[in-house]
């Protein structure tokens, strides 16, 4: 999939809500069909793990199977339709300055941490801590069990010829966004990579900025 870059003509002043998530902290809202939500990266080179529910029914979650096959097409870009489990629209891709997204790489969490690194890595913040610390004072009726394959935005994970994954620099820079149209209610669940052992950050986390417009 190239990368496609298309701006916004949204301004951050108009936003209904705009806030800033710390390095390697938890996000947690509500979106209401037809809402826009854009991650904004900050400072560059920074991963955000995020999922997707379906508000009115959390069982329905986003699908990196479902999306994979709607798009033809492994990593997320611009017109991008981001599937449900049950194969329905969750949101679209409407305006991105990063132009590639990943869909494969999956959340680290400590068992990843000591298999890939170290067994010294094993408690190190990770973003699957993020993801139930997010649940343990949910109010939205979310479970463990409920946390599924997520996106990495920002993030750059190529396939290699023989099919395996690897962690590279990212393709973005301080400021770009992606930007997406929710199509229907959501709950959004993000987790602020806190990673140090591979270049997803730059081994250097640092904050990204979640604002939301309501339809115009």
């Amino acid at each position: 999939m190239s990368a496609t870059i298309q701006a916004s003509a949204l301004e951050p002043a108009q936003a209904t809500l705009d806030e800033t998530v710390l390095a390697g902290e938890p996000w947690m809202k509500r979106l209401a069909k037809g809402q826009i939500f854009r991650i904004v990266d900050l400072e560059g080179n920074q991963a955000v793990d995020t999922l997707f529910f379906n508000a009115d029914d959390p069982e329905e979650h986003y699908s990196l199977t479902h999306t994979i096959q709607a798009q033809g097409a492994l990593y997320l870009g611009l017109g991008t339709k981001l599937m449900s489990s049950e194969g329905r629209p969750m949101l679209s891709i409407v305006a991105d300055t990063c132009g590639l997204h990943d869909t494969l790489g999956g959340a680290c969490s400590c068992e990843s941490n000591t298999v890939r690194y170290a067994l010294e890595k094993r408690f190190m913040h990770s973003c699957r801590d993020n993801f139930m610390a997010a649940i343990a004072h949910d109010t939205h009726g979310l479970h463990k069990r409920d946390i599924a394959s997520n996106i990495n935005f920002f993030m750059n994970v190529p396939v290699t010829p023989q099919g395996g994954l690897t962690f590279e620099d990212g393709i973005s820079a301080p400021g770009k966004y992606v930007e997406m149209r929710a199509e229907m209610n959501l709950i959004v669940l993000v987790s602020n990579c806190p990673q140090l052992n591979n270049p997803c950050n730059a081994y250097n986390p640092t904050p990204v900025r979640c604002l939301v417009w309501d339809p115009a």
